[in-house]
């Protein structure tokens, strides 16, 4: 798992069947003192996140097909929680 901060959100009208109704978040990954520390990317959002709360990834292809229970779609991270606050 990783934590990231959602940075903005990804519309697309046109996709594969394994997207529709799914919700698109663009992420940037940090560290506990909330500094940016790797490239933004997309992520399915299961848990209602949107633009500056902070959110746990788990970015593992297969982990995150088996939370959406989706075994073929075409998903490499997923949001599965909002972190309430940081504390190092």
């Amino acid at each position: 798992m990783k934590i990231a901060r959602v940075i903005g959100n990804m519309v697309s009208t046109i996709k594969t069947p394994s997207h529709n109704s799914q919700k698109f978040m663009v992420v940037e990954p940090i560290d506990i003192e909330g500094k940016v520390i790797g490239d933004s990317f997309v992520a399915v959002d299961a848990a209602q996140a949107g633009i500056g709360d902070i959110v746990i990834i788990i970015e593992e292809g297969g982990s995150a097909r088996e939370i959406l229970k989706k075994p073929d779609a075409a998903v490499d991270a997923i949001i599965v929680g909002i972190v309430d606050y940081l504390e190092s």
